[in-house]
């Protein structure tokens, strides 16, 4: 597998996106549905990476700055046909590698509460995550949880 930066121009990642968007809104009510757009993913605080193997795109995930110490996990996804197959733990690995070569001390994520999410629940605490209070702009959410890992 092959990790890069992406700008989000190309058609493989804008339906990849337009696939994780339908899905979540799908699971969540509006109100709890937090996933960034192409236009969210494209601000100079967030850094974006796709995954392809084979010249197939495979998954991505992005990570938002939220201050010189902590970031923010968004829009991990595996492309359907690659899921069980490694890809989400590759990006997650690279995503925490980029963090704390950044200095970031801590790394947090928001997901659903809803059984669609437990194998997202199971990837993240398997990589170190707890569960913690709302940060950044969140608030007490029953369809969310809130997941923090701190970096040495």
């Amino acid at each position: 597998m092959e990790i890069r930066i992406d700008d989000l121009m190309g058609p493989e990642i804008a339906a990849l996106l337009d696939e994780h968007l339908q899905d979540m809104r799908a699971t969540s009510p509006p109100e709890s549905t937090h996933a960034l757009d192409l236009e969210g993913l494209r601000k100079p605080y967030v850094t974006f990476w796709t995954v392809w193997e084979d010249g197939a795109l495979v998954g991505c995930g992005a990570i938002k700055e939220l201050d010189p110490a902590h970031g923010e996990i968004k829009s991990m996804r595996t492309s359907a046909s690659h899921r069980r197959k490694g890809v989400a733990t590759f990006v997650l690995r690279h995503i925490l590698r980029v963090a704390g070569e950044r200095g970031y001390r801590r790394v947090s994520l928001e997901t659903g509460s809803m059984p669609f999410f437990e194998p997202a629940h199971r990837l993240y605490r398997s990589h170190g995550f707890h569960d913690c209070a709302p940060f950044a702009n969140y608030r007490e959410d029953p369809n969310s949880i809130f997941l923090t890992r701190n970096l040495p």
